[in-house]
């Protein structure tokens, strides 16, 4: 088992397949990014070593992230092989959905259990110019296909940016209203490449649920209060599905934080608004036993901090989120 200092049980596994993304969001990256070589980034055999190396240690709840995790070679062949895994009970996907309505099936098939898909406005023009390069239709394609093949429950994600998109949570959140989804409301968070942006543009969610409520009716606390993973979960009268807001600016969840993250290069981030990682892919390539790699991994976890520093001033600036994984 992997404690922390604190006693928290870290079992919760985010892990970034890729740093590269098929897209551009003005929140995550700039237009121009330039992604790792292919050879810095963790190799499929020595991502699965050190997936049954963290299973080995109690950790069972596994999301590949990105990036983009779809644009990873052998994606399928990776989710299978996890899925496969002695000790993961859980195996969820976050994804953009651009190439979803392809992979769905195989992916399904290879053993993925959810996804979660970002998609920030329902208005197709806004949407191209919050992603610069994407298609609405496309993802929207990628949704019906997860529904479709059983990734579920589906839930959606929108980071929510003053100016591109405050106006559009009303029609993202009536989509729970037919739909058995989720629909998941994100503050924007500061990183590295778009900081200024980023604490600028923020929209709480207490104004989220101002404007959803004043539209659709009153938003009632759902999931016995409790969260459901990062999110504070509610539904509006008479829906199919359900409300969440991820509040990581305005209203930290740290306290009950039970994950870690492994950076598409081989690094354990213990929090994702903290720059402090532990490198475990270098000591692997220079010859570390597994026993070696067991306990760098139990030493990093006990340092995990107990929260973020936004409200000191604290940003992290030495990654962008797509280099993260979210």
């Amino acid at each position: 088992m992997a404690l922390d200092r604190f006693g928290r049980k870290i079992h919760y596994l985010r892990i970034s397949l890729t740093d590269h993304c098929n897209l551009r969001c003005v929140y995550c990256m700039p237009e121009d990014m330039t992604f790792r070589p292919n050879a810095e980034l963790m190799q499929d055999d020595e991502l699965i070593t050190l997936v049954r190396l963290f299973t080995s240690l109690g950790f069972d709840k596994i999301r590949l992230t990105g990036g983009e995790p779809t644009v990873r070679a052998h994606v399928v062949d990776l989710v299978r092989e996890i899925a496969a895994t002695p000790g993961v009970r859980s195996l969820s996907m976050t994804t953009n959905g651009v190439l979803l309505g392809k992979l769905a099936g195989p992916l399904k098939e290879a053993g993925l259990q959810r996804v979660n898909v970002s998609i920030d406005t329902l208005d197709p023009a806004k949407f191209k110019r919050l992603t610069r390069w994407g298609s609405l239709a496309q993802v929207w394609a990628g949704i019906e296909a997860a529904e479709r093949v059983g990734l579920a429950p589906v839930k959606l994600n929108a980071v929510v940016v003053r100016g591109y998109n405050e106006n559009d949570v009303v029609d993202l959140a009536a989509l729970t209203l037919d739909h058995p989804w989720q629909m998941r409301f994100i503050e924007m968070m500061p990183f590295a490449g778009a900081t200024e942006f980023q604490q600028t543009q923020v929209v709480k969610a207490q104004e989220m649920m101002a404007r959803i409520s004043a539209a659709l009716g009153p938003l009632e606390p759902a999931n016995n209060g409790a969260l459901d993973g990062e999110a504070r979960i509610y539904k509006l009268p008479g829906a199919a599905g359900e409300v969440g807001f991820i509040s990581s600016v305005s209203l930290p969840f740290c306290a009950s934080c039970t994950r870690a993250r492994l950076t598409a290069d081989g690094k354990l981030r213990l929090c994702l608004l903290r720059e402090k990682e532990v490198d475990l892919l270098t000591p692997m390539r220079a010859g570390a036993t597994l026993e070696d790699l067991r306990q760098i991994i139990l030493d990093g976890v006990w340092r995990k901090p107990w929260g973020h520093g936004l409200a000191e001033g604290s940003v992290p600036l030495n990654r962008t989120m797509s280099e993260i994984g979210g």
